[in-house]
């Protein structure tokens, strides 16, 4: 169950990516219904959102996965990349018509903060964008889960790209995060290492900050990419 994100007076800005018009459309006419949320471009593939997203600077992109000229996850590679010219930085969400499969779990590696499924209901959309607006990540635990072992034995792990420095981490901290590349919540966490709930939040919190990641789901993929976690 995604978290319940803050109420904000503020617009959330949305660009909408996919190669069917029809789908833009839909999704376009339900977001704009909502009073927080303005639909600010649209784009037929990969290489039309790259320059709307440096026009635009939306808060928000549903990139479609699969789209000519070039897919969605270049696309969310050019967007989410550090070399970007804008110093805004969207939260992107793949959306797919399957569940679990090699592009999504690439773009969750290239920084995305989550995926959405083609038949979602107009609440969980509109849910979907005010959550990763709000800096949440858009994968429960146990989807987290069956996301890693879907690749378990199909992948070695990859050691992180980035410059994570694990020894900065304290114990606490390596244990936390640990379990969080295991797919535990917070509740969980604070269950297993015998500490109060606030407390694995402050540990949480000095991660993001430390490895760095963008949220929950970037920790789990940077935990499974450094070889901190092996699926099971």
């Amino acid at each position: 169950m995604m978290p319940e994100p803050a109420n904000t007076s503020v617009d959330i800005t949305v660009m909408i990516v996919d190669d069917q018009a029809m789908v833009r459309g839909s999704f376009a006419a339900l977001l704009d219904a909502q009073p927080d949320i303005r639909v600010v471009a649209q784009a037929a593939d990969g290489a039309e959102a790259v320059r709307c997203a440096e026009d635009t600077n939306p808060d928000v992109v549903l990139m479609d996965v699969r789209m000519p000229v070039m897919d969605g996850l270049e696309a969310a590679r050019r967007i989410l990349s550090p070399e970007r010219p804008s110093p805004h930085v969207p939260r992107v969400v793949m959306v797919t018509t399957f569940n679990v499969d090699d592009y999504v779990h690439e773009a969750l590696r290239a920084g995305a903060s989550g995926f959405l499924l083609k038949d979602a209901s107009p609440d969980e959309l509109t849910r979907a964008v005010r959550v990763v607006a709000a800096g949440d990540a858009l994968l429960s635990p146990s989807v987290t889960r069956q996301l890693l072992e879907h690749f378990a034995d199909r992948r070695e792990p990859v050691h992180s790209r980035t410059s994570l420095a694990l020894d900065d981490l304290t114990d606490r901290e390596r244990e936390v995060f640990v379990l969080i590349g295991r797919g535990l919540s917070n509740r969980e966490i604070a269950a297993e290492l015998f500490i109060g709930e606030q407390t694995v939040k402050t540990h949480v919190g000095r991660l993001l900050q430390k490895v760095p990641a963008r949220d929950r789901v970037q920790l789990v993929i940077t935990a499974y990419d450094a070889g901190l976690v092996t699926p099971r």
